[in-house]
């Protein structure tokens, strides 16, 4: 058994793995940049393979800039989805000497802040990248769903993915680590060419609607939207002029707020 994450190891299996041929992130991302007035320079926080930030680029005119502490990730970006600046670096510490009108954070990327250290450095660092004004916008997982739901936790998953005539089958088990407040997985990945198993362990960090409101209050964010559905990960998905619901309780959290303090802060 080896160890490390494949998917991040292995963009392409990642893309695989994660389709989006509609763009439907990168889609639903420029309907909210457009609908709260968003100028055109763009930061992409975790921004992956690049397939969001390029279509952000290509098809909306934005000037993207996307950071990854990923290097495969980012050369797989570099590679085939060029266009946008694709920076390194960790998204609690980063310093790329410019401003931006908006700050994306899509597939739960925010969640991989799993401290309130973590997430108190993640904020200092977009109020000073974001410019006064400028917006923070993020999808993630819901913390909130997990109050009393447990068929995320019930039984593993199993999964499978077929990239250059070789099949990936993985096993997905979660569980709650209450005291961190982490979403917490292993994930066994098998493959059908005689390699050796793989065991990847991850988390996320579990955010509650209000516990958001606060932390984003704190470094100076007024929430604009805070919602569950539709997003570009929910069932039924979103599609375009889909309102936002008034709930927050299914598995997904939207979250839209803009800077309206630009005063140094020290967190709450």
């Amino acid at each position: 058994m080896t160890s490390g994450n494949l998917l991040t190891d292995t963009p392409e299996l990642y893309e695989l793995r994660f389709p989006d041929p509609d763009h439907r992130a990168a889609r639903w991302a420029e309907s909210v940049l457009n609908r709260y007035g968003a100028g055109l320079a763009v930061l992409d926080l975790g921004c992956g393979t690049g397939r969001d930030a390029q279509w952000l680029h290509r098809h909306a005119g934005r000037d993207v800039t996307g950071l990854d502490s990923s290097p495969a990730m980012l050369r797989h970006a570099r590679t085939y989805h060029p266009g946008p600046d694709y920076r390194p670096g960790d998204m609690r510490d980063f310093d790329l000497g410019r401003r931006f009108d908006a700050a994306l954070c899509l597939d739960s990327a925010l969640l991989h802040c799993h401290t309130n250290q973590d997430l108190d450095d993640f904020l200092t660092c977009c109020r000073r990248h974001l410019a006064p004004g400028g917006l923070l916008i993020a999808e993630m997982r819901n913390g909130a769903f997990f109050l009393g739901r447990t068929e995320l936790l019930d039984a593993p998953r199993t999964d499978a993915v077929t990239r250059h005539g070789t099949t990936h089958t993985s096993h997905t088990t979660l569980w709650i680590d209450h005291g961190a407040q982490l979403l917490r997985r292993t994930r066994i990945w098998r493959s059908d060419d005689g390699s050796p198993p793989t065991e990847q362990h991850s988390a996320w960090r579990l955010l509650f609607p209000q516990e958001l409101r606060y932390l984003l209050a704190a470094h100076g964010f007024e929430v604009l939207a805070l919602y569950d559905r539709p997003g570009p990960r929910t069932e039924p998905a979103w599609t375009q002029g889909a309102a936002p619901a008034a709930s927050t309780h299914s598995d997904r959290l939207h979250l839209v707020a803009r800077l309206t303090d630009t005063t140094e802060k020290s967190g709450p």
